[in-house]
């Protein structure tokens, strides 16, 4: 009876380990693509974002979410953006946001290639670490959410970072303005991730 037990403890040990291998697998191919946009644009633009506050970016990946969110709401669009590209633009921006709080505040407003791409590859992966520490709290729980439940956590995530600005970036008790940013940026790879497992899924 115990030696079952243990079998069966094992089993269930390799299947949830298997599950994270895929995770880290698929949020790596999901980040692969927005750093590739990133890129992309840094190329054709330089870092002109540098101009903007992070509260811009804010106001910025709102109209980005709020617009995924009429899209879903409403089953419609006129623009042929894709919702994939939206939430691509949701993971740079704040990736873009994180850097804008961590430069100093008479820092260089343009940026070469390569000191750019740095600390976007800097950021993304305290923000993998933070997704990996909070997958091993809580499980594979984001894959038995709807994605339009993933939008509205990055929405309300939004709300709270625009309050925290308001209030000049003091909190008494929440996470403050970088956490609030990376939440984001994992829940957008989550849904990218569940985008592409549905239409897997319709092949």
């Amino acid at each position: 009876m115990v030696e079952q037990s243990t079998d069966k403890q094992s089993i269930l040990y390799l299947c949830a380990k298997k599950q994270v291998e895929q995770t880290l697998q698929q949020y790596d191919a999901a980040m692969a693509k927005c750093k590739a946009v990133f890129i992309k644009k840094t190329k054709d633009y330089g870092t002109a974002w540098r101009i903007l506050r992070p509260s811009s970016l804010t106001d910025q990946l709102y109209i980005k979410a709020s617009r995924i969110r009429s899209i879903e709401e409403l089953k419609t669009q006129k623009v042929e953006d894709d919702i994939e590209g939206e939430y691509i633009g949701l993971v740079n921006y704040s990736l873009m946001a994180l850097i804008q709080l961590g430069m100093e505040d008479d820092a260089e407003l343009e940026l070469h290639l390569d000191r750019a791409v740095s600390l976007y590859e800097q950021y993304a992966e305290l923000t993998r670490e933070l997704m990996k520490a909070k997958n091993h709290d809580y499980g594979e729980a984001w894959r038995d959410m709807r994605i339009s439940s993933l939008t509205d956590l990055i929405l309300m995530k939004l709300l709270r970072v625009k309050q925290i600005e308001d209030n000049d970036g003091k909190t008494l008790i929440s996470e403050g303005l970088d956490a609030n940013y990376q939440d984001i940026i994992n829940y957008a790879l989550f849904a990218m991730i569940r985008l592409e497992e549905q239409a897997l899924s319709m092949q």
